[in-house]
């Protein structure tokens, strides 16, 4: 067996992760990176198609295969999951969806319909992905942060997170939400734009709740014009109604 197929296997399993917390802090795990890199270079384009489904892809890359002991709810409808993929039992997955290479999962997570889980992207536990999110990816530079999201976080509708972008336990992201390292994101409750992480990541606050808004041109001709430009705005920290309004039925888990 070849290291990135133990890699593979172990990312699989839980047992290494390409990011890890420590002390509060999340540091990557270049080296393994660098080994999902070099599974892409060393694959060869191969069939992999099913009855009715034509599948084109590098060798080294199948998809995740589940049992039902995996304790995984699948949904029908077309998702799918790259190998090297960790996905927690009672994780529910609806369709379509897709959940890439080095990206985990955790516990009584929802991933709803039409979610892209990027490579790499840390989830944590009964974290809500709603329909339409977007979690960006990334396997270059190796030393990049990919996106996480911590636990009993709550992404609404249509949101976009990028760029190493993390989302603290509890935060609420309105629908719409949009956020990658170059985004500014205004505090109302503290009035003040939110300072950049190490690196110039983007961190949204433990229990924050955040909606889409927007900010004035301060300079240039848009300013006369009276143009805005986005901005995520902190309305309030999470409360009793917050926790209401987000939480899920669980009927359907």
């Amino acid at each position: 067996m070849s290291k990135f197929e133990e890699l593979i296997r172990d990312l699989e399993a839980g047992k290494v992760r390409v990011a890890e917390k420590a002390d509060g802090e999340w540091r990557v795990n270049a080296h393994v990176k660098e080994l999902i890199l070099d599974g892409f270079k060393a694959g060869q384009l191969t069939d992999m198609s099913v009855a009715g489904m034509p599948f084109f892809d590098k060798d080294t890359l199948p998809v995740h295969e589940f049992s039902i002991s995996d304790k995984v709810r699948i949904v029908p409808g077309g998702s799918s999951v790259r190998c090297g993929a960790f996905i927690a039992p009672s994780v529910i997955i609806m369709p379509p969806s897709y959940v890439n290479i080095g990206a985990y999962v955790d516990e009584g997570t929802m991933v709803d319909s039409h979610v892209l889980v990027g490579s790499c992207a840390q989830i944590g536990k009964h974290v809500h992905l709603s329909a339409g999110t977007q979690i960006g990816g990334v396997l270059e530079p190796a030393g990049a942060l990919p996106v996480i999201v911590e636990d009993n976080a709550f992404i609404g509708g249509n949101c976009g997170i990028y760029e190493g972008t993390i989302v603290r336990e509890s935060a609420v992201l309105g629908s719409g939400v949009i956020i990658t390292s170059g985004t500014k994101v205004y505090d109302a409750v503290n009035g003040r734009y939110l300072p950049k992480a190490s690196g110039g990541r983007t961190e949204i606050p433990a229990g924050a709740v955040v909606v889409a808004g927007s900010r004035p041109l301060s300079t240039g001709p848009g300013a006369s014009e009276g143009i805005h430009i986005y901005t995520p705005v902190v309305i309030k920290y999470r409360d009793g109604k917050t926790d209401a309004s987000v939480e899920l039925e669980q009927a359907l888990r």
